[in-house]
């Protein structure tokens, strides 16, 4: 029994340390794709004094990407390196209640986007969609503050939640007491792990709707300038979005499947401790792949990432 534990852990331990080093290639290089996107952002502000919806919304999807890899690479790395350290008063709380935020801020204003997107480019003649055609400009500040608060309420609720279960904790001599307290904790999050799950869902039926309903335009809108000879521009526009929200779509199935799973398996983390793996590393690829389509998908973004990128070929070559 003893072996078969020891050599449980030992793979825990191995596990660990690999999904460590894919995890920090995937944080570092998704906190670049972020850090340019504000930066472009931040300098287009400055500079114009103002910026349009879709740049207030990729802004707000930036930082809140960046910090959210922070935090979350922060809590991978103590808790795989000095796993000590998170008994510290408040160290855990802190980290957990600060990814919350970030999370849910991450995964609602990713939500945002979609709907702007299908908002502004699908033609519907329904009254209350064409009154928000004419004034999602105007609501898009309200929704982003609104995403803001609503996830800081989660990360505070999460740092209270998670204070309360670490003060019942019993003090830890040795790592498999870690272990299995840990194991222990977990089982006060219920109330939260379903908060989390709930909200993940609502967000992802969100994404859902919004993608099917712009789809559903362009095939009527194709099909009604099926006997137009003459290129209609709103069906570029349609395909182009299409193409970056069906992605997105993709890859926010992807990643919401893995979260799910993370919180299900996590009750039973010995036995599962794979998955949890692999949902960290999709997790962590996520907010940086999805972005640099994201870059791509906008022209003001990806002129400036070519420029960038030519000038460094140039001067390499002079070398």
């Amino acid at each position: 029994m003893e072996a078969s534990l020891s050599s449980q852990r030992s793979n825990v331990t191995s596990y660990g340390v690999m999904a460590l080093a894919i995890i920090t290639l995937e944080v570092f290089a998704g906190l670049w794709i972020n850090s340019f996107i504000i930066c472009v952002l931040c300098i287009a502000w400055v500079k114009k004094k103002t910026l349009n919806s879709s740049e207030k919304i990729l802004l707000l999807l930036g930082c809140s990407r960046f910090w959210y890899l922070c935090f979350s690479w922060i809590y991978v790395f103590v808790s795989d390196i000095f796993p000590y350290f998170l008994l510290v008063h408040p160290i855990f709380q802190l980290l957990q209640g600060s990814y919350s935020f970030c999370n849910f801020s991450n995964m609602w204003v990713s939500a945002c986007l979609c709907v702007f997107y299908c908002i502004k480019i699908a033609n519907f003649r329904n009254r209350f969609f064409i009154y928000l055609k004419v004034k999602i400009d105007r609501m898009v500040p309200w929704l982003l503050l609104g995403s803001v608060i609503f996830s800081l309420i989660f990360g505070i609720l999460a740092y209270d939640n998670i204070d309360k279960a670490v003060c019942k904790s019993l003090n830890f001599s040795c790592q498999e007491g870690l272990w299995k307290a840990t194991i222990g904790i977990e089982e006060h999050f219920f109330p939260l792990y379903f908060l989390t799950g709930f909200l993940s869902t609502t967000s992802f039926m969100v994404v859902i709707f919004a993608a099917v309903f712009l789809l559903f335009s362009l095939w009527r809108h194709k099909r009604t300038m099926q006997t137009n000879s003459m290129k209609d521009l709103s069906v570029d526009a349609h395909i182009r979005a299409m193409k970056s929200i069906l992605t997105f779509l993709v890859m926010y199935s992807i990643n919401f499947i893995f979260l799910i799973l993370t919180l299900i398996y996590s009750m039973e983390y010995q036995n599962h401790f794979i998955v949890i793996y692999l949902g960290n590393l999709i997790q962590h690829a996520y907010p940086g792949v999805h972005s640099l389509i994201l870059i791509f998908s906008n022209p003001k973004l990806e002129k400036t990432l070519l420029r960038i990128v030519s000038c460094v070929k140039c001067k390499l070559c002079m070398r």
